[in-house]
């Protein structure tokens, strides 16, 4: 089974180094646990190759969480990205109105653009907020690495049913290869159809696109899905909430069903389990999941 594919690449005479994305796999999996109106999987999908584009650009030894918040239709859109490039997605929206194929800022509304580096061996989280300024996915990310973190930033998305797929390009500092490169690089990029992103290999795109420039391919990587969510994590949700909660709960509905919202694994709890949640000398033994 072949895998998806995030391939670095860097020109000799721009300064511009870039990044090349296509998600079949990971996308498909976000897919089948849930089932999105269309015209939110286009934002999902776009912002789901967004984050494995600037995640490996950082090399950041933890977490990037992107999150769109909005008072719309569209409420909220989740992508974690893990440093081996694990990701996950989800998202919330008014289920009780009919979301159309509208322009974004009629889907969110007013609304905001989170970003959040949570490092994986507790250090200090940084979280990055601006306004949704910007009639698409990528002009929303353009215009926040450009106001919070001063770098010139191109970015082409596209999505649909099978694939999600990306191109960034970023300008390197002053003084690397040709001056007007940036310009020249961004033209020829801007050049690029969604249908040639979505159907075609990265490196074929970049030879498409670049094949008058001198690309040097660097390191690849392999988005893939994966969830974080466990019956350790719940427990520990539990035990943060009280006995007296927990119990309170059990009284009511007779036991404890919490489900994954990324990937939907379900996990249940009755009073017996949560007994043990509880007990000071527990030791959980090999999880069980209860459908």
């Amino acid at each position: 089974m072949s895998q998806d594919t995030l391939q670095r690449f860097l020109f000799d005479a721009a300064p511009v180094r870039g990044e090349i994305v296509r998600l079949d796999h990971t996308w498909r999996e976000v897919l089948i646990r849930r089932q999105y109106p269309v015209p939110l999987q286009k934002l999902m999908g776009e912002l789901l190759a967004a984050a494995s584009l600037l995640s490996a650009m950082l090399k950041f030894d933890g977490s990037l969480i992107m999150q769109l918040h909005g008072d719309g239709a569209v409420k909220l859109i989740v992508i974690e990205c893990e440093a081996d490039m694990t990701m996950r997605a989800t998202a919330r929206w008014d289920e009780n109105v009919e979301i159309e194929d509208k322009p974004l800022p009629d889907l969110l509304g007013h609304g905001k653009f989170v970003i959040t580096l949570d490092p994986r061996e507790g250090g200090q989280a940084y979280q990055g907020i601006v306004g949704l300024q910007g009639g698409s996915i990528a002009a929303i990310i353009e215009h926040y690495m450009q106001s919070s973190q001063q770098l010139d930033t191109r970015l082409w998305l596209a999505c649909d049913g099978q694939t999600s797929a990306g191109l960034m390009v970023q300008r390197l500092p002053a003084g690397h290869g040709d001056p007007d490169g940036w310009n020249r690089i961004s033209l020829l990029a801007d050049t690029i159809t969604p249908a040639e992103l979505l159907s075609l290999a990265p490196t074929e795109v970049l030879q498409r696109l670049f094949h008058e420039e001198t690309v040097r391919l660097m390191a690849e990587d392999h988005p893939h899905f994966g969830c974080r969510c466990s019956r350790e994590r719940v427990i520990n949700m539990l035990r943060m909430m009280g006995l007296e909660e927990v119990e309170a709960i059990l009284a009511e509905r007779g036991q404890i069903d919490v489900s994954c919202e990324f990937c939907h694994q379900a996990y249940c709890f009755d009073a017996v389990d949560a007994a043990q949640v509880f007990a000071s000398d527990a030791v959980i033994e090999a999880p069980t999941t209860r459908q």
